[in-house]
């Protein structure tokens, strides 16, 4: 059976709603924000309780970059500890959520865009647990990742998300998990707890200014934005789930930023909130 065919069978199982669910991007920095209680982890758990609770969550993480489109399709994601160097206690932790296949095959099904793959083998990766536990601690709400294509561009994965608006009249919470400004290697120590190099500040306040404009198509370019974007993205990993978030915006909704702070001199915890 065709993936088509499987969403035609399949989209009665996610019914309309009056309200329309917010999106997210979220900096999820440090793999320690999972199990810590501090001022990033905090602001998550309130707005666990903030907006309307989700039939699912949708997270387009930094963590799955792959050849293609996939989405996890399985009945129990597995709790993924991508990462190395950290307490034996974050690589203790277990989020054991359940997925939801048909929303899985309803949400490749609605992308035209491209051929997704619905996936058995993924599971939930850094990028999401860390953040979805302190938004929903007691695991009872459905979380499925949709994965980056590293192939394509920004522009690409901007209007792929604009496939995925019908999950928004559905409940559905879609949060994109990255950093605004990301660079490992130009990290600093002294800084850890609070504080950018200028270059990263500057291009953090140029993101900020065109994402309240509405300035989307030059968020999409931001390889023409100078050299200190160079800097702050090195690579499109940790940029590209902002793609997702902007793209789900509609002109007449509200925008919001939260976590606004650097952190190690090349990073940025700057997160959206639209809706």
């Amino acid at each position: 059976m065709s993936n088509l065919s499987q969403f035609n069978n399949f989209t009665g199982g996610l019914s309309y709603q009056d309200t329309l669910m917010p999106v997210l991007f979220i900096g999820h920095g440090s793999p320690m924000n999972g199990i810590e209680d501090n001022e990033f982890s905090v602001t998550w758990a309130g707005l666990g309780k903030d907006i309307p609770e989700p039939k699912a969550v949708v997270v387009v993480s930094a963590h799955w970059f792959t050849k293609g489109t996939h989405v996890t399709a399985m009945d129990f994601p597995r709790t993924i500890h991508d990462f190395g160097g950290f307490p034996q206690a974050l690589f203790d932790v277990q989020y054991p959520a359940p997925g939801d296949p048909k929303l899985a095959l309803e949400t490749a099904g609605l992308i035209h865009s491209a051929e997704v793959g619905l996936d058995h083998d993924w599971g939930l990766d850094h990028g999401a647990w860390t953040v979805v536990r302190h938004m929903y601690p007691n695991a009872n709400i459905p979380v499925l990742q949709l994965s980056i294509d590293y192939t394509k561009d920004a522009t690409y994965h901007y209007n792929l998300a604009k496939e995925l608006y019908e999950l928004r009249k559905k409940g559905v919470l879609i949060l994109g998990s990255g950093n605004m400004v990301h660079n490992l290697r130009m990290m600093s120590w002294e800084m850890i707890n609070g504080g950018g190099y200028d270059w990263a500040l500057e291009m953090n306040d140029k993101f900020k200014n065109l994402i309240m404009n509405h300035e989307h198509q030059q968020l999409a370019g931001y390889r023409n934005l100078g050299s200190a974007a160079m800097l702050a993205i090195p690579t499109p990993e940790h940029y590209l789930p902002l793609m997702y978030t902007l793209g789900l915006q509609n002109e007449r909704e509200s925008v919001s930023l939260f976590n606004d702070k650097a952190v190690g001199g090349s990073l940025t915890m700057t997160s959206v909130r639209i809706g």
